[in-house]
């Protein structure tokens, strides 16, 4: 007991000696950079005033860091303006603009620059985010050629808040105009370029080196968002490109799908079996007897067979695919014909009959294996939470090099796609969600799942009755989705009726 009465008195002394021991531990040392998010932050909190940057509302700091985007050497920068981002707080990108006079084309894009900031003022200048107040003494230059990452972004994201956006390098990807350029015109101007998200304004100066420049039909467009204020004061978002290099074609031919993919009942309320069906459009009118058509569904549930990567594609067959053959009917431009079982109800057994509508191919698939390959079977599509496919071929052979006109996923599961060699997997084709070559790289990527191909639909909960719905507009005049399709479940019940997977929020063809 002694002891431990001498040891309970030593300790609190040995933990006093302890603590007052000479460390090297410097404690926590402020960093003198303050990022561009944060100055955007406290312009937000003064709702749109200036602001003086000082140590005390930047925490202690009193630089900032950040990469130059802007380039002036081609002439369609604003004159004087300096451009530069960073990703310096959460990894959130964000750009400001620095008004510096002739100074500002002696920096180049992938300069990384330290500027300080203390006593600088922050605010918008005929709506632009500006720093001002800042000289070529204030700026130090740490280093050149400083890799640039890619920035896609859809142009309704930018349209949308353009203050997030603004002052940064971006990349609008798939980009075209409508109607579609004619001979003659060129770069020089105002311009709306679409991605099927939204219109961009894009503006060339007609000095610029690359002002004459005729416009594609499709193409990349990389370019620094400035933006300017509206007659109400709103932020109003233009796209400007740096050179001749930020235009990088990716076609100069019109391609225009024959047939889309609208929509699909993969899972009714009930037993799939003879009752799951496929909704499409034709864009053109078509005579199926003269040009046949076939469309094949992919099941990669895990009892599924063939196991492991689709050796022949679409054309795999068994469990894995199935196909219709479409050699007969017609179906007029812009309506809707289906696809699927002899049930042709909306909603499974005992459901709203759909018959009177354009089928263009129907067959018992619970007792008829499909049109040249594809096992009888009680479901077409995975319930399992593995991907299914669905895909549109011209003519009715089908193998593993064999290139859909169009093409849609539900779900990542399964074994899809191997690089290999050899590479196996399901084809795609270039649609408003997928793109043969990267579109940013260029590089090949020919399969669902390869390179940026990743996109699907989400999978729904089993046996409700949900109708997918694919809401989008596309203009076979130029052989362009105008507006991107996207995803609409459609919860129906067994007194739906047609109007609910042909009315509002389907897919349309836009009108001349």
């Amino acid at each position: 007991m002694k002891n431990k009465i001498i040891y309970l008195l030593f300790l609190p002394a040995a933990l006093l000696f302890w603590g007052c021991e000479k460390s090297n531990y410097p404690g926590g040392v402020i960093s003198p950079y303050f990022s561009i998010f944060d100055i955007h932050n406290l312009h937000n909190l003064s709702k749109g005033g200036e602001v003086t940057l000082t140590t005390g509302n930047m925490f202690g700091s009193s630089q900032i860091a950040g990469v130059v985007v802007s380039d002036h050497a081609a002439g369609n920068m604003p004159p004087g303006i300096l451009v530069i981002q960073d990703a310096r707080r959460l990894g959130k990108l964000r750009g400001i603009a620095v008004p510096l006079g002739d100074a500002a084309a002696s920096y180049v894009p992938g300069d990384s620059l330290h500027i300080k900031v203390e006593g600088k003022v922050v605010k918008r200048v005929n709506g632009q985010l500006q720093l001002t107040g800042v000289t070529t003494e204030d700026i130090t230059k740490m280093a050149s050629n400083v890799p640039i990452p890619l920035n896609r972004v859809a142009a309704n994201l930018i349209l949308a808040k353009p203050e997030i956006y603004e002052n940064t390098l971006v990349a609008i990807v798939k980009g075209g105009f409508d109607p579609l350029p004619q001979p003659g015109d060129v770069l020089s101007g105002n311009w709306l370029v679409g991605d099927g998200f939204g219109d961009m304004p894009m503006y060339t100066e007609p000095t610029a080196a690359f002002a004459q420049n005729p416009l594609t039909v499709l193409a990349n467009y990389f370019g620094v968002v400035f933006v300017s204020s509206g007659t109400e004061g709103q932020l109003m978002p233009q796209l400007r490109l740096r050179k001749e290099e930020d235009v990088q074609e990716l076609s100069a031919v019109v391609e225009i799908t024959p047939i889309i993919i609208t929509g699909f009942m993969s899972d009714v309320k009930g037993g799939d079996g003879n009752y799951e069906y496929i909704q499409l459009m034709a864009t053109r009118d078509i005579d199926f007897a003269v040009t046949p058509f076939s469309v094949v569904v992919t099941n990669n549930a895990n009892a599924s067979t063939p196991t492991g990567y689709p050796a022949n594609g679409w054309g795999t067959g068994s469990m894995r695919t199935f196909k219709f053959n479409l050699t007969s009917g017609k179906a007029n431009k812009g309506t809707f014909f289906y696809v699927g079982g002899t049930g042709k109800r909306i909603n499974g057994a005992n459901s709203t009959t759909i018959s009177t509508s354009n089928w263009i191919r129907s067959f018992n698939y619970t007792t008829t294996n499909g049109d040249g390959f594809g096992n009888k079977t009680g479901g077409l599509f995975a319930n399992s939470g593995n991907a299914s496919g669905l895909a549109v071929f011209e003519g009715t052979t089908v193998n593993a090099d064999t290139k859909p006109i169009d093409v849609i996923f539900v779900a990542t599961g399964g074994s899809l796609y191997t690089a290999g060699p050899p590479a196996l997997g399901y084809r795609i084709t270039n649609t408003d969600w997928y793109d043969v070559k990267n579109p940013i790289t260029v590089a090949d990527q020919p399969f669902y799942r390869a390179g940026s191909n990743t996109m699907s639909m989400v999978y729904n909960t089993a046996d409700l009755g949900y109708w997918l719905m694919l809401g989008g507009e596309y203009n076979p005049a130029i052989g362009r989705w105008t507006k991107a399709r996207m995803q609409n479940n459609v919860l129906l019940t067994k007194e739906s009726l047609l109007e609910e997977i042909e009315g509002e929020g389907s897919t349309k063809l836009k009108q001349p």
